[in-house]
């Protein structure tokens, strides 16, 4: 089996990244939306490359199996958008997941962010189980900073704090 790499993004990686993330919103979760829908995708690096925010990518073998963005939000907070793990990789055997936000976090840490925050769906049962495992705490759409990118679709929200 080869090795799960994690990477920054680079302008070469735009169609993996829609290749993972778009498959999973529509076909696996029925979500109705687009990559057009989704500007933050046009231009990855001028949403989430900036300030202390930015884009990484896992590949295997060169080809994208997940997707994991930071937006940084101002005043030590991030916004946590854009995890995904095509379902082939999932699962705690490659590791795909588990490594995606480890490196976000420590990356988070280290560029002085205090507060991470996300925004997911009720369909993502799978995904609510994992952030709770890795220290994220549900929180009330009221508590939300108001700089935080909300989603139309998003109805569950979480925060972490980091040391």
């Amino acid at each position: 089996m080869s090795e799960v790499v994690i990477s920054r993004f680079s302008e070469g990686d735009v169609q993996g990244v829609v290749d993972v993330i778009l498959p999973i919103q529509r076909e696996e979760f029925g979500i109705p939306i687009t990559a057009a829908d989704q500007p933050d995708l046009r231009d990855i690096p001028g949403f989430y490359q900036v300030g202390s925010g930015d884009f990484w990518v896992a590949k295997v073998a060169g080809t994208v199996v997940g997707t994991i963005g930071l937006k940084d939000i101002g005043e030590g907070q991030a916004a946590l958008r854009k995890m995904f793990v095509a379902e082939a990789w999932r699962g705690r055997e490659f590791g795909v997941a588990a490594a995606l936000l480890k490196g976000l976090l420590a990356e988070a840490t280290a560029r002085g962010i205090r507060e991470v925050y996300l925004g997911t769906t009720a369909k993502f049962l799978a995904a609510h189980r994992f952030y709770e495992k890795n220290g994220f705490v549900e929180v009330g759409a009221d508590t939300l900073p108001d700089r935080f990118p909300r989603m139309a679709v998003d109805t569950k929200f979480y925060r972490i704090t980091l040391t």
